[in-house]
Order: structure tokens, then C-alpha cells, then sequence
């Protein structure tokens, strides 16, 4: 893991919610309500862990136009990161 991911990472690891996340997006693409729901994060608060791994390039959001229903994944170093989660 190349410095600059190690600080992401270390980003994502001091908040749970973050780290749930990510694992939730680990397998694949889901809507904010389902990453909600199976990192069993409240919806009151999903919208700001997204924005937070948005802002550090370790999620992305692939149809940001829309309003409603908008599809979150994580990018290549959001994959490194929940590989490195896994294996702790």
C-alpha cells in the first residue's frame, strides 16, 4: 500500500461508520437505503459517510445528476482499503 492510500485508510479506520460502509460496498454497487441497511448505519447519517468517502476518493458516486436513487462503489483504492479491513 503506497503512502498516500495508507492515509486514506488510516482515514476511514477511525470512524466505524466509515469502515462499515466500505465494507458494505465492497461486493458491489448499491443505492445509500441498502448501504444503510446492511452496514446498519441510519439513514440520517449515510449521506454524510458517503460525502466524507467521496471527498477522499475512496467511494465515487456514477450518476450523481440524479436526485434520488444514486449508485455509490468504491474506486480501485476504496477496493484496496476494504481488502485491507478484511484482512485485519
Amino acid at each position: 500500500m503506497d503512502d498516500e492510500t495508507l492515509k486514506k485508510f488510516a482515514y476511514v479506520n477511525i470512524s466505524t461508520y466509515r469502515v462499515r460502509a466500505v465494507k458494505a460496498l465492497k461486493d458491489e454497487d448499491k443505492i445509500p437505503s441498502v448501504i444503510a441497511k446492511d452496514s446498519g448505519i441510519r439513514m440520517n447519517h449515510i449521506s454524510n459517510v458517503l460525502r466524507q468517502l467521496k471527498e477522499c476518493e475512496v467511494a465515487e458516486c456514477i450518476n450523481e445528476e440524479n436526485k434520488k436513487n444514486r449508485i455509490y462503489r468504491l474506486t480501485d483504492t476504496g477496493r484496496e482499503i476494504a481488502d485491507y479491513l478484511d484482512n485485519e
